[in-house]
């Protein structure tokens, strides 16, 4: 985007729009451009400018002292910053510039420092998923485009292939075996590569067969090389009435294996019940499964 509203740069700062302009009033951080019709706005470099002061004053840092910062050493302090043991919400804000400014270095700068701090699956539970969570509200509002969440998310799948390629040979003696997909038309397979992680990490067997998988593919590899559960995961099959005629499916076609679908369902939703169907399980109770 060249053009964002201040209501987009609320969002994607945290700064109150009013806090904004009476920070523009007193101490000029910003001069917004004004369309014709007297709308104000901001460019690509005041947001940013406007991002970063955002981080240093959630870090406690005055805006009375910030305001004296040329661009450079604002930029130079956040980066300082980064490299501390800062709050949770501070490296998720880092990492809203890094997606703003495509800049991998930045990137890989908070995610190394994070995970240095807490371990990979920590970092994914307690950075990635709430700054994806924030993405997604970011993204409904128009403040932030697809282009924005494709360059940090396949940066974050590459972390995760990387992650899981370092368990494959932790294998138990008495290894279960999980076939991972996702149904057709679903393409988001972050969180579905996380499990792949979790259940190497216990020492199991991973078939993963990724995005968008017929049915019957997924019955095919089954059938060849039989597996003891199945996971999957639909963002698309969550959100309309579909799930159940998925979940129908899936339990007529695996009579005798236990299914765990990790999207959270809505609360309340009429769905499929069976005693071999798991939905809703929290992490640490998939967990007790493995």
């Amino acid at each position: 985007m060249s053009r964002y509203t201040i209501k987009d740069v609320e969002r994607l700062s945290g700064i109150k729009a009013h806090t904004l302009r009476i920070w523009e009033k007193r101490y000029g951080i910003i001069e917004p451009k004004r369309t014709d019709t007297n709308i104000r706005y901001y460019t690509n470099e005041e947001l940013k400018k406007i991002l970063n002061i955002a981080i240093l004053n959630n870090y406690g840092v005055k805006i009375s002292k910030i305001v004296g910062l040329t661009t450079k050493q604002l930029h130079q302090k956040v980066l300082e910053i980064g490299n501390e043991n800062v709050t949770e919400n501070i490296q998720i804000e880092s990492l809203v510039i890094a997606m703003v400014e495509i800049d991998e270095a930045r990137f890989e700068k908070i995610l190394a420092n994070c995970t240095l701090r807490l371990g990979f699956e920590q970092t994914i539970l307690k950075i990635v998923y709430p700054f994806f969570r924030k993405v997604g509200i970011l993204w409904q509002a128009g403040a932030i485009n697809p282009a924005q969440e494709h360059f940090i998310s396949n940066l974050i799948r590459q972390k995760m292939i990387v992650a899981i390629d370092g368990q494959s040979m932790m294998e138990k003696s008495d290894a279960k075996r999980f076939l991972l997909f996702l149904p057709e038309g679903e393409l988001h397979e972050l969180g579905l590569l996380f499990y792949n992680y979790i259940i190497q990490k216990a020492g199991h067997r991973v078939v993963y067969l990724g995005q968008s998988v017929p049915i019957a593919d997924v019955a095919a590899v089954h059938k060849q090389n039989p597996v003891d559960y199945i996971v999957t995961s639909s963002l698309a099959t969550v959100t309309d009435d579909g799930i159940n005629g998925f979940l129908t499916e899936m339990l007529r076609e695996f009579p005798e294996i236990p299914i765990v679908l990790t999207s959270r369902v809505e609360e309340g939703k009429d769905i499929v019940k069976d005693e071999r169907l798991f939905t809703n399980l929290s992490l640490d109770d998939f967990k007790l499964m493995l």
